[in-house]
């Protein structure tokens, strides 16, 4: 995934985070729902956004939480997926 791609979800995920009043920092690696710090409410806000700016659609695959649970599971996810549509 691009620095930019990147950057767009961190973005998503530091303005959620603010919402809620976690002002705090959080690492690619770092568990986001597992831990408590996003919500239900959030991880739906986030399956859509990266439905709408990834083109990404869940309904092909069993969802989980952990593909979306941190920036690296999201970065890998959509290198995943990338990968099935475009193979090398």
């Amino acid at each position: 995934m691009s620095e930019e791609t990147k950057n767009s979800i961190r973005t998503f995920i530091r303005e959620a985070m603010q919402k809620s009043g976690d002002h705090g920092t959080f690492g690619d690696h770092e568990s986001l729902f597992s831990s408590g710090r996003l919500d239900s409410l959030t991880m739906m806000n986030l399956v859509m956004f990266l439905e709408s700016n990834f083109s990404i659609d869940f309904s092909k695959f069993e969802f989980d939480v952990d593909l979306v649970d941190s920036i690296h599971a999201i970065d890998l996810l959509i290198k995943n997926l990338n990968e099935s549509i475009c193979p090398l």
